[in-house]
């Protein structure tokens, strides 16, 4: 075998298990950190959820597409290397998306550090510098005293603002938009922000500040004199400044759509082709066995990725965009890492010569999981399963940053769970035996409810660590569980298109759907809701899962081994079990002149 490079088994796992850390990498450098840099855009959630759905629904169906499309022309050397190459630009169009304000507050470079503060919840988050001055005490109509003659421009302080005795503010306060005091849109903004913490602040000299900014600034809608000429010019001014905001954030949204769609098209086949193509080649001499071995390689690549990358973007942020949003260093970071993937993927191994096997092979899996109720149930856990995470996925590192984390820790995070699941995976027959299939898959559902309940009351940047540990059973036990339930399901030959229809479609289709509403329930109730309502969906699922599974007719595929031994064991030469034969009796049983 070794004498014909097509077939050099030992070469061709060593590039792939490359090829595998690289594409680790190359997913963890930016996907994970993605909408926290949407987020810096200035779009909120309603937003980033659009664009996360659009993201995970072309993943979904493009890629299967395209490696179909690869496979049928002879293509697929072509299209890795034309993914590879595309994304690479592709995913630097993302930079050139100007965020919602020019001069965005975020972040401050100083030389070669960057000094991040802290960011308003997503329902306060608002861009902006405020500048605050001492206010003449004449005007004061309670009898406030005089705020302290200081200016503060960009930041804010998160544990000073609202503190009286005994108290504090818990949510953190950052920026006020520019000019906010001296204009009357500003004025009209700085009230509506800071209203909500002002409901929170009983007893303290702010509260009578903040309300007498309040009422003593002029806004541009709901005053006393609001036929005034004054008033009237105002309510113009405030018009148009809305118009051009509401100007840029739809520029902002439209270039970030476009961009990402763009790459995630020329992105998206590159996994897919590349797993289709070694598994043929690994099948054509019978070693699909090692094929099953190389799924820790990418998680490797994950973790060791987005735990350096965050440590290498921390240092390099301010010098490669000194004047943009955080975070985009992330994508040339990524880019960096596809040119690696690139020069790898020249000797990544791809089969010359096709086998004949039978067609539309998805068009039968598709009509087997239509026919089996059991695997209907199993579709719909998946489904739930991927709308669930995506909650995770989109909107967790908004959780953490909102309570003081830095882009370190969420890595991690992240790393803390993919680890886990390398490690539990010793124990995947032990735990698929002790508490079968269906039980697994509870365990799996319930792990991934508990999450959600937990991340809901998050109340410090480390306090989300704990919980990653059960990423092992709610991401890897769970997969565990379905893919050998699905084995066990399918008929000889829809084994990989049916487990790939559940990866693909159906738990991509879950996460697109979990994105496009998840970002309207953050806008409409909070973070901590999402999370809160995923868990109460998940554990009814759970029961239901658990109700109807119990109910449903079980079939036991036949054991052949067990068959054949069993028929070994039974030949003897005695008498009576000659005349059990069927043959011997049905001879016996025919007239005399047919023997003759």
């Amino acid at each position: 075998m070794s004498a014909n490079p097509q077939w050099d088994i030992s070469r061709a796992l060593r590039v792939a298990r490359l090829f595998h850390l690289m594409c680790g990498l190359r997913d963890a450098s930016v996907t994970p950190f993605l909408t926290l840099y949407l987020r810096r855009l200035g779009l909120a959630a309603p937003w980033v959820g659009i664009l996360m759905g659009t993201k995970h629904l072309i993943t979904a169906f493009w890629a299967p597409f395209c490696a179909f499309l690869a496979k049928s022309y002879q293509k697929r050397r072509v299209l890795l290397l034309g993914s590879l190459l595309g994304s690479v630009g592709a995913s630097l169009l993302m930079v050139l998306v100007p965020p919602l304000d020019e001069d965005p507050g975020h972040r401050s470079c100083v030389g070669s550090h960057s000094v991040t503060p802290t960011v308003l919840p997503p329902e306060l988050a608002l861009t902006g510098n405020f500048t605050s001055a001492q206010l003449p005490a004449s005007n004061d109509p309670v009898g406030m005293p005089n705020l302290p003659d200081k200016r503060s421009t960009g930041t804010g302080d998160a544990s000073g603002l609202g503190k009286g005795p005994g108290e504090s503010v818990q949510e953190p306060f950052s920026f006020l938009p520019r000019n906010s005091v001296g204009s009357v849109e500003g004025a009209r903004i700085a009230s509506e922000v800071l209203q909500p913490i002002t409901s929170r602040v009983k007893g303290t000299p702010w509260e009578r500040a903040l309300k007498w900014v309040s009422h003593a600034l002029p806004l541009p809608a709901g005053g006393t004199a609001l036929g005034s000429p004054a008033n009237l010019s105002a309510a113009q001014g405030g018009s148009g400044a809305r118009d051009l905001s509401l100007e840029g954030l739809r520029w902002t949204f439209l270039l970030s759509l476009g961009s990402m769609v763009f790459w995630e098209l020329l992105a998206a086949p590159v996994e897919k082709v590349a797993d289709d193509s070694l598994f043929e080649y690994l099948d054509f001499v019978d070693a699909t066995d090692r094929y099953r071995k190389l799924w820790v390689w990418k998680l490797l690549g994950m973790a060791a990725g987005v735990c350096g990358v965050a440590a290498v973007v921390a240092q390099l942020d301010c010098f490669l965009m000194p004047s943009g949003p955080r975070g985009a260093a992330h994508f040339y970071g990524y880019s960096l890492v596809s040119t690696l993937a690139l020069l790898v993927s020249i000797f990544f191994p791809i089969p010359i010569c096709r086998r004949q096997e039978p067609g539309h092979k998805t068009v039968r899996a598709l009509s087997l999981l239509e026919g089996d109720p059991r695997l209907i149930l199993l579709a719909l856990t998946v489904f739930l399963a991927g709308a669930a995470s995506s909650t995770v996925q989109n909107f967790l590192f908004w959780h953490m940053e909102d309570h003081g984390s830095g882009e370190l820790v969420m890595g991690f995070s992240v790393a803390l769970g993919l680890l886990g699941e390398i490690l539990l995976r010793a124990f995947k027959t032990t735990l698929l035996r002790k508490l079968s299939r269906v039980g697994t898959i509870g365990l799996g559902l319930g792990c991934l409810s508990g999450q959600m309940l937990y991340y809901s009351f998050l109340w410090s940047w480390w306090s989300v660590l704990p919980a990653q540990i059960l990423s092992a059973f709610s991401n890897g036990a769970l997969w565990w569980a379905v893919g050998a339930s699905v084995e066990d399901l399918a008929t000889r030959g829809t084994e990989r298109p049916l487990s790939a229809m559940f990866r693909g479609h159906l738990y991509g289709g879950g996460t697109s759907l979990g994105s496009f509403v998840g970002g309207f329930v953050v806008k409409r109730f909070s973070l901590a809701a999402l999370y809160q309502a995923s868990c109460v969906a998940l554990l009814l699922w759970l029961a239901l899962f658990l109700s109807v599974q119990t109910r449903l007719p079980q079939e036991r595929k036949i054991n052949y081994s067990k068959l054949l031994a069993a028929e070994a064991g039974d030949t003897s030469d005695s008498e009576q079990e000659m005349e059990r034969d069927w043959l011997v009796k049905a001879m016996r049983e025919e007239p005399s002149d047919w023997k003759g």
